[in-house]
């Protein structure tokens, strides 16, 4: 697009973003934003980044007024707060308003040590085997610890049930603080997501585990009660597989706002977005598509389709370039 047909901020603005801890692809994706805005707004204006952790905090931040815009994963969970399906209580979610869709094309998998002969969680329900499992804290923020134990529970396996089987449940943050606990034996599986970056490379390398498939009944009820999607995981995503399996959907980052968050602020941010796409996926070119933790090429189209409403800003955007 030509520079001067750019979308421009006609006034100085301050914005305050949520991203992730600091060092992931929400921040990165905020980064992006900031960038274009700073270039597309009046001088002296401001442009901040607050760490957070993609959960509910993000939520939280935007409609308490801490942050303008934050980014929430996985993207269709959006819906099934603003739904009152039990992620979240507050009344005031019905203020959400989406802005973007940022693609990842992800899963939530449950691997385990091969040593214990189990295929199936049929396999681990008949032997009650005693496992130590790390996955996601389940603290109401982690998004991922909130679906493991949610599909647990669904399965018959949930934190008690392993319990009594004389294992334990290991809560933790982020992939890099779960996954590498099976990879050196401090424990044998693990129930989480990200299923492209190289941790799970390096856990596949050292051990010998099995991806167990997702059973149809249970995604049934996750799917009836949380509104939360199956997706296949192919038979190429890890080594040593020999067939695809069902799993749960995990995929996409949801940029979301208030519905107060000004139209000319919402209309820059998509306009910027669906222009200038080059600028993230150039961060990740050094991947293929199917190993990048941001799946490119960028879709206006898919940007454009939120799990919650639309802000009017973006929708408006969106609709006058043809994405809608």
């Amino acid at each position: 697009m030509n520079v001067a047909q750019e979308a421009h901020l006609q006034r100085t603005v301050t914005l305050n973003m949520m991203g992730d801890w600091g060092i992931a692809n929400l921040h990165r994706i905020c980064g992006w934003i900031s960038a274009e805005l700073w270039r597309r707004s009046r001088p002296g204006s401001q442009f901040a980044i607050w760490t957070g952790r993609g959960g509910t905090d993000a939520f939280d931040a935007v409609l308490d007024g801490k942050v303008h815009t934050a980014l929430f994963v996985p993207a269709g969970f959006g819906a099934t707060a603003v739904e009152g399906r039990g992620i979240s209580n507050r009344r005031d979610l019905h203020r959400l308003r989406g802005l973007a869709t940022l693609p990842q094309d992800d899963r939530l998998v449950f691997a385990i040590d091969a040593s214990f002969g189990i295929e199936t969680f049929a396999d681990l329900r008949r032997r009650r085997t005693a496992i130590r499992l790390v996955t996601g804290v389940d603290d109401g923020v982690n998004m991922t610890g909130f679906a493991a134990h949610r599909f647990l529970e669904a399965a018959g396996i949930g934190r008690d049930a392993i319990e009594r089987w004389g294992g334990r449940v290991i809560g933790g943050e982020a992939p890099w603080d779960t996954i590498p606990l099976v990879t050196r034996g401090d424990a044998d599986a693990v129930l989480f997501e990200a299923v492209m970056i190289p941790l799970w490379g390096e856990l596949t390398a050292r051990r010998k585990v099995n991806f167990l498939p997702f059973e149809d009944d249970v995604l049934a009820q996750l799917e009836q009660r949380y509104s939360w999607s199956r997706r296949m995981v192919p038979a190429d995503r890890f080594s040593g597989l020999q067939a695809p399996f069902p799993a749960l959907d995990f995929s996409d980052f949801l940029l979301i706002c208030r519905d107060d968050l000004p139209d000319d602020i919402a209309f820059v941010i998509a306009a910027l977005l669906c222009e200038t796409p080059h600028l993230l996926e150039a961060q990740y070119k050094h991947l293929s598509p199917k190993d990048s933790p941001v799946t490119y090429p960028l879709d206006p189209r898919e940007m454009a389709r939120t799990s919650v409403q639309l802000h009017p800003g973006a929708e408006r955007y969106y609709r006058s370039a043809g994405h809608l």
